[in-house]
């Protein structure tokens, strides 16, 4: 489609305490390059000033409610990745202003090269948060763990590795056993993984709940095996529509589980996926494929491709059969969440029974 250049363009350079702006005419000229404060007044001035403008910005920690606030006061909003657009974070002569110019410059003549991204609504991103917050926690309370255990193993005592749930009691009856001292000096960071697991566990609750009660399509994805509420919830919340894709196969390359291409002449290199899009995500995904892949994924069609991929050897197979069932289940899920069908473990394949007999 071809681009319409707009009577007003915006580019704005985003920061915690003001933005950058540069404001370009229907001809391309400067018309307006300053800064102004991160308000809401502030922003609806500019809007006030300039109505119906196209305004175009980098992803970033206020992109989201900026680009909502902007769209329901009836500008074009384009929010930019900033992974692509090298000609930005390579300048020889980067500042805040001369970003927003270089925005307002490529959001006029051609918005695809900023290649644009959608941020989810506000309702996903607020649901979503409690899934963020979950995964802080479990951060925080590994870390502590890990001090814990190597301060007592630089004491000459070891804790058995159970689960991270259990390690506050495990830990405390074997140093009543060996060192009560010990035990009084690491009793407050016991007791702060005792209130992270309490927290995990209310914030699991919550996250359970939301699946039953507002996306009871994460009920279908949560038939794989390896996929629980937080994988399916989170892959329903960062993809929003199941139908924004062309294909379902292109999901896997918006969450960066496809190889990056370098072709040129005869010359094509393998190189590895591109890890763009969502990280958390797509980390849920891996981490659903080592579980499929693992000693207790039960038998299934990605079970026994991974297997099949693996067997073949060479550098680092495993690894890359572990992408390659990330790759496949995250078009699986959006497969199956746009056409509601049942999940079928072996549809591709007949059960080890069947095959033996």
């Amino acid at each position: 489609m071809k681009n319409k250049i707009p009577r007003i363009t915006i580019g704005t350079d985003l920061g915690d305490k003001s933005h950058a702006i540069c404001v370009l005419d229907k001809a391309g000229e400067i018309i307006e390059q300053r800064s102004i404060t991160n308000h809401r007044d502030s922003l609806r001035r500019l809007s006030q000033k300039y109505p119906k403008a196209r305004i175009a910005m980098e992803v970033g920690t206020h992109s989201p409610w900026i680009s909502r606030f902007w769209q329901a006061l009836g500008h074009e909003v384009i929010v930019a990745n900033p992974r692509k657009l090298r000609a930005i974070y390579t300048s020889t002569r980067k500042s805040d202003q001369t970003d927003a110019c270089m925005i307002a410059r490529l959001a006029r003549v051609d918005p695809t090269l900023l290649h644009p991204i959608e941020h989810s609504s506000e309702e996903a991103q607020r649901d979503l948060l409690q899934i963020k917050l979950r995964d802080n926690l479990v951060r925080q309370r590994v870390d502590i763990i890990s001090s814990v255990r190597f301060t007592l193993k630089s004491m000459g005592l070891k804790i058995a590795s159970p689960n991270t749930q259990c390690f506050a009691k495990r830990c405390r009856q074997n140093l009543a056993a060996l060192d009560p001292v010990l035990l009084a000096h690491c009793e407050p960071s016991l007791r702060v993984i005792d209130a992270l697991t309490l927290s995990i566990r209310e914030l699991e609750k919550q996250i359970e709940s939301l699946c039953e009660k507002r996306y009871p399509q994460t009920e279908i994805l949560r038939k794989i095996a390896g996929v629980g509420p937080i994988t399916a919830l989170t892959f329903v919340l960062t993809i929003g529509d199941p139908r924004r894709f062309r294909s379902n196969r292109d999901v896997a390359a918006y969450l960066g589980l496809v190889p990056r291409r370098d072709q040129s002449g005869e010359t094509d290199k393998q190189l590895r996926i591109s890890k763009a899009g969502d990280a958390y995500l797509r980390r849920l995904l891996v981490s659903a494929a080592h579980y499929i892949l693992g000693p207790f994924g039960p038998d299934c069609d990605l079970k026994r491709h991974g297997e099949q991929l693996a067997a073949k050897g060479g550098r680092g197979a495993k690894k890359k059969a572990v992408i390659a069932i990330a790759r496949k289940l995250s078009v699986l899920l959006l497969t199956l969440w746009s056409r509601g069908e049942s999940y079928e473990p072996l549809r591709k394949a007949l059960p080890l029974e069947t095959r033996a007999a």
